[in-house]
């Protein structure tokens, strides 16, 4: 099932409220993972629970595999939402939580717990059946509340900042996890996070946020390698912007040394971005952007240097784990291929 939004508003309380989503148009193909992605305050969340029908939009059109459903409530869409909090009932057992909803709909007990139960192997819970929420670690929660939803068959599966509360090693593996999920599946798949690591490691398509507009979306890939703002740039993993002046052709020039813009830019001044992975060390004086090193942190598979250059400090990553590094050296600077982007006027 395909969601689609045409000029979607939202505010809460009167005409004098502002908008929190501001005339939003996207769609999420059938089958497919969209992320939402944004700083807290920019309206994903909001964009979540409009597609849930938890909350009604101010104006515009909500359509659910091409048909209108903006008047219908939640119970009305065939959708189910994995929430933040995971929202389990702490009296219920892991089964019972996971049966809730199909008793809901009026599904025998009988049946009820076959489907459960075979929803539960699905995510890695079988065995699981009489423990109680607080008898489970953070991942297993998050696996009942994933259970809980997925047993109501849903069309549409929405995520609201589901590993927010895992550490690191256990965010990485349940998003692997959620990802081949609904690829097995074929899931139409939104999931709203803050985490721009996150998104690019489980979106087949990302859609950047920003004050309630749609800042940029598009594959991960395009959105790493060619932001289109500023805001989009720095959001998707670090980026530096330098100031630089583009010519008639594309060809900018950023300090001592010159790239081809990645699409039309006007002769003047322009903004580029560029990754701290696009940066390559040459031989100083070697006709590249020569630096003083005046900070070097070692990471184990890579290090963080931080160059002062003519044309500011810049933070270059680096793979040359072995080299001894004096602070006060000289290094010399190119750009690869990637990783580089002329992203706004200045």
């Amino acid at each position: 099932m395909s969601i689609e939004f045409r000029n979607v508003t939202k505010r809460y309380g009167d005409r004098r409220s502002p908008l929190v989503v501001k005339g939003v148009d996207l769609v999420v193909p059938k089958g497919t993972l969209t992320t939402i992605l944004g700083p807290s305050g920019c309206g994903k969340t909001t964009l979540l629970r409009m597609i849930a029908g938890l909350d009604a939009p101010t104006s515009g059109t909500i359509l659910l595999d091409g048909q209108d459903v903006t008047a219908l409530g939640a119970a009305e869409r065939n959708v189910s939402m994995v929430f933040q909090s995971y929202a389990l009932f702490p009296h219920m057992t892991v089964l019972e939580n996971v049966c809730y909803g199909l008793s809901v709909q009026g599904i025998g007990k009988n049946e009820a717990m076959q489907r459960a139960r075979a929803t539960m192997d699905s995510v890695g819970l079988e065995g699981y059946d009489d423990r109680l929420p607080s008898e489970l670690s953070g991942g297993q929660q998050q696996r009942v509340a994933v259970a809980r939803a997925l047993v109501l068959e849903p069309s549409v599966m929405l995520f609201d900042e589901p590993l927010s509360n895992l550490d690191a090693r256990l965010r990485r593996s349940m998003r692997e996890e959620i990802r081949a999920l609904q690829q097995r599946l074929k899931l139409t798949v939104a999931y709203v996070t803050h985490d721009q690591s996150e998104a690019l490691a489980v979106s087949d398509q990302i859609i950047v946020m920003e004050a309630g507009l749609i800042a940029q979306a598009g594959t991960p890939q395009q959105l790493y390698e060619h932001p289109k703002s500023e805001f989009v740039a720095g959001f998707m993993g670090e980026a530096m912007l330098f100031a630089a002046t583009a010519a008639a052709g594309g060809c900018v020039a950023l300090g001592p040394l010159t790239l081809q813009a990645d699409g039309p830019v006007p002769a003047g001044p322009v903004k580029v971005a560029v990754r701290p992975e696009a940066w390559r060390l040459v031989a100083p004086a070697s006709g590249g952007l020569d630096g003083t090193l005046v900070k070097c942190a070692y990471l184990g598979s890579f290090l963080e240097l931080t160059v002062e250059t003519a044309i500011g400090e810049i933070f270059v990553v680096s793979p040359e784990v072995t080299r001894r590094w004096t602070m006060g050296e000289t290094l010399g600077l190119v750009l690869g291929g990637s990783g580089v982007s002329v992203v706004a006027a200045v």
